[in-house]
C-alpha cells in the first residue's frame, strides 16, 4: 500500500454531508468550541459540527451576556478552532450588531470565512434581507430562531419561546422564511418539543436543537455546560457527561453516542 495514502487527512465534512444525514435520518452531533485544543478533541471524538459561538463572551470572557463579543473576538477564536480541527464542519457566529445591514453582515461573514476558516456563519433572528444578500454572495448561512441570546435586553430573561399559539406560529413562519431566503441550516433554541418537531418535519434543511427536544435533526450544547464547567445554574436542557465518564474525551464520546442513538435529549431536558 502507498504510504502516502495512510497519512491522508480525514475528509472534511461539508453542508451536503449534513443535508444527506438529515434525509437519511442520521442525527447530527454538535458542540461549541473556542480554541485549538478543544476543537481537536471534539473532532477526534467524532463530533459532526463545531460552533464557534458568541457564548464565549459568557463562558470564556466572563461577561453576563453575549453582547460584548466583537467580530474581532469571533475571528480570533474561529482561527484557533480551525487550527485544531481536521474533519468537523465549522460554523462561526455573527455577534451582536455585526449583521445590522445586509452589506455589514456579508462583510463580517466574509472575514470569518476567509481569515477565520469557518465554513458557514450563523446569525440570530429572521433577518431575511441579510440572509438573501449573503447567499447571493456565496456565503453559507445558518439561521437561529427561538431564544435569541443577543436579544436578552428585549426579552428580559432567558426563557422558553413559542409556548403560546401566536408566538409558535410566528416562529414556524420565520423558519419557513429563512429557508426560502437561502439558509442551509437552522438552530432552534429553547422551544417546545412539539413546535421543534413540526419545524423539523416541514423544513428540508437540517434543524439542530438546543433545548428543543429529541425530534430535531441534531443536537448542540455549549461544551462547558456538558462538562459541568458552568459557573451558574446548569441549563435544564443540558447534561453533565463528566459525571458518568471522568475524562473530557470520554464525555464528548458519550455525548456523540447518545445524540446518535437518540437517548439525548431525554424528556427531562425538553420543554
Amino acid at each position: 500500500m502507498n504510504q502516502n495514502l495512510i497519512n491522508l487527512p480525514a475528509k472534511v465534512k461539508n453542508i451536503a454531508d449534513l443535508q444527506q444525514m438529515k434525509h437519511a435520518g442520521q442525527k447530527i452531533s454538535s458542540l461549541t468550541a473556542y480554541d485549538a485544543s478543544f476543537a481537536a478533541l471534539l473532532d477526534q471524538a467524532g463530533i459532526d459540527v463545531i460552533l464557534v459561538g458568541d457564548s464565549l463572551g459568557m463562558v470564556v470572557q466572563g461577561h453576563p451576556s453575549t453582547l460584548p463579543v466583537s467580530v474581532q473576538d469571533m475571528l480570533y477564536h474561529t482561527q484557533l478552532v480551525n487550527r485544531g480541527n481536521q474533519r468537523a464542519f465549522i460554523i462561526a457566529d455573527l455577534p451582536f450588531m455585526s449583521s445590522a445591514t445586509p452589506k455589514q453582515a456579508a462583510k463580517n461573514a466574509a472575514m470569518l470565512i476567509q481569515q477565520g476558516g469557518a465554513q458557514m456563519v450563523k446569525l440570530e433572528g429572521a433577518k431575511i434581507e441579510a440572509i438573501q444578500f449573503m447567499v447571493q454572495q456565496g456565503i453559507p448561512v445558518c439561521a437561529h430562531l427561538g431564544l435569541l441570546p443577543q436579544a436578552i435586553y428585549q426579552l428580559g430573561k432567558y426563557a422558553v419561546q413559542g409556548k403560546d399559539e401566536k408566538q409558535a406560529a410566528k416562529i414556524l413562519a420565520d423558519a419557513m422564511k429563512v429557508e426560502q431566503a437561502g439558509a442551509q441550516m437552522l438552530i432552534m433554541e429553547c422551544v417546545p418539543e412539539a413546535l421543534a418537531r413540526k419545524i423539523t418535519e416541514q423544513l428540508s434543511i437540517p434543524v439542530i436543537g438546543i433545548g428543543a427536544g429529541i425530534h430535531c435533526d441534531g443536537q448542540i450544547l455549549v461544551v462547558y455546560d456538558m462538562l459541568g464547567l458552568n459557573l451558574g445554574k446548569k441549563p435544564r436542557f443540558s447534561k453533565d457527561y463528566m459525571q458518568q465518564t471522568g475524562t473530557v474525551r470520554e464525555a464528548v464520546q458519550a455525548y456523540v453516542a447518545e445524540v446518535k442513538d437518540q437517548t439525548f435529549p431525554a424528556q427531562e431536558h425538553s420543554f
